[in-house]
């Protein structure tokens, strides 16, 4: 870097220990006094001749625009990519289109895997839902760029064309939630056939949606409306898992523009305004409703009444697919009743409450037994009471992701300790042969 040109190389001087290192993260190098004071090899060396000093000030100076450069070319930048590469990459949108198991498509979006810039990603076609001007589309996706996090798909760009937002993420090797729960070749068998398995997803997802809500760094409020287990990839050796479409809600002017915590009470009336005509433009468009019946199962109570978007919409959805997880079912069930010939509707909420209040060997029952009973049935209850507090009807009531993503933690941990406790001891041989 160009910290390290600009050193004295003459041998009477002290030569001068760069005070930054070339592998230190590029948001850690300004150009600051406090810098070299942190160090006492080069305070000393500074306070020795006004020569090194200005040396000193040289190599900042150099090294300043050195990481501007840098930031230019880091992989994190957002980027703008032309409607021409994305049209040579998938053909002309002519490629079949990607919806296997490891992309976490919608149904409604067209989605295709290409190689832009020489990056392995997907492309989801989206259709904006409220019109955003150029220049706030491209401060909020510098904002969303700028997040990284292990349990979150990276969003690396967008490019637009008339109606259509087309946004790019990195592909990911593995399957969907919906495909690990309940595979349509074998409904008999999944690969989370352990509890711990299921442990490790649900703290990833915490702890990613906790991340999107609260901890991104950047003093915003953001909302993902898109949680659902079609929208979770999990990989494999350890299942891992990743919340894909982050940012999509706020790029497709799904939400209000993204504001900071510190929000006024007149700016929230706003936007729940926005909300509300965006819903109703919502339902008279066709496609539109179609893609608003089909994420229902997920859907809090506020926001099928008013299209208002929440961080507490979030939690919502979070608790359903926690109870999908545990349970193996699917959100929503119709089941014919022969006496009064019509279909009843059944949810996983329903079925999850009405096993809690049947105690431990109700819930014993209610968890997926393909399992085959082999879980620490105190933590589940712990984990199922947990995830009914998401669903709860009345929005102040669910708990904020931070505090959630607290308590699985500690549920986990516990997991992890009751593994070890009925783990098969290895240093023994058992034979199974006749006597």
């Amino acid at each position: 870097m160009g910290a390290n040109t600009s050193e004295p190389t003459s041998s009477r001087t002290p030569r001068t220990r760069s005070t930054q290192s070339p592998r230190t993260p590029a948001s850690h190098l300004s150009p600051s006094p406090s810098t070299s004071e942190s160090n006492p090899t080069t305070a000393a060396y500074a306070n020795t001749s006004s020569y090194t000093k200005d040396t000193s000030w040289d190599t900042l100076l150099s090294c300043q625009s050195s990481l501007s450069s840098l930031r230019e070319s880091l992989s994190e930048n957002p980027h703008i990519y032309d409607i021409t590469e994305i049209r040579t990459a998938t053909n002309n949108f002519l490629a079949k289109r990607y919806s296997s198991t490891s992309s976490s498509a919608v149904s409604a979006a067209a989605c295709w895997r290409c190689n832009l810039r020489g990056r392995d990603t997907v492309v989801f076609q989206r259709k904006f839902r409220r019109k955003i001007q150029t220049s706030q589309l491209k401060e909020r996706l510098s904002i969303i760029c700028r997040s990284n996090h292990m349990s979150i798909i990276k969003l690396l760009g967008a490019s637009i064309s008339g109606d259509h937002i087309y946004l790019v993420y990195e592909f990911i090797q593995g399957s969907n939630l919906v495909e690990c729960l309940r595979d349509p070749r074998n409904l008999s068998y999944t690969v989370l056939s352990t509890w711990i398995s299921r442990m490790q997803i649900a703290t990833d997802l915490a702890h990613g949606l906790d991340y999107v809500h609260n901890n991104t760094g950047l003093n915003l409020s953001i909302v993902h409306n898109h949680i659902k287990s079609s929208s979770i990839i999990v990989t494999e050796p350890s299942f891992n898992a990743k919340i894909c479409h982050f940012g999509t809600a706020q790029l497709r002017g799904e939400t209000n523009a993204i504001e900071t915590l510190e929000t006024g009470s007149s700016k929230r009336e706003t936007e729940i305004e926005e909300s509300n005509a965006s819903f109703r433009e919502l339902k008279r468009n066709d496609s539109g409703d179609r893609h608003f019946e089909g994420l229902r199962d997920y859907m809090s109570p506020e926001f099928r009444s008013s299209g208002s978007v929440t961080r507490k919409s979030d939690v919502f959805a979070f608790g359903v697919v926690i109870l999908e997880l545990l349970s193996g079912e699917e959100p929503l069930k119709y089941r014919y009743d022969k006496e009064t010939g019509d279909f009843l509707r059944t949810t996983v909420i329903d079925t999850a409450t009405a096993a809690t209040a049947e105690g431990r060997e109700g819930l014993r029952q209610w968890v997926d037994r393909r399992m085959n009973d082999s879980f620490p049935v105190e933590v589940a209850e712990k984990l199922i009471r947990l995830a009914l507090d998401c669903v709860h009807v009345d929005p102040d009531n669910r708990p904020d992701m931070g505090r959630v993503a607290g308590k699985i933690s500690k549920l986990y941990l516990e997991s992890r300790i009751w593994l070890d406790n009925v783990k098969v001891p290895t240093g023994i041989s058992v034979s199974l042969a006749p006597r």
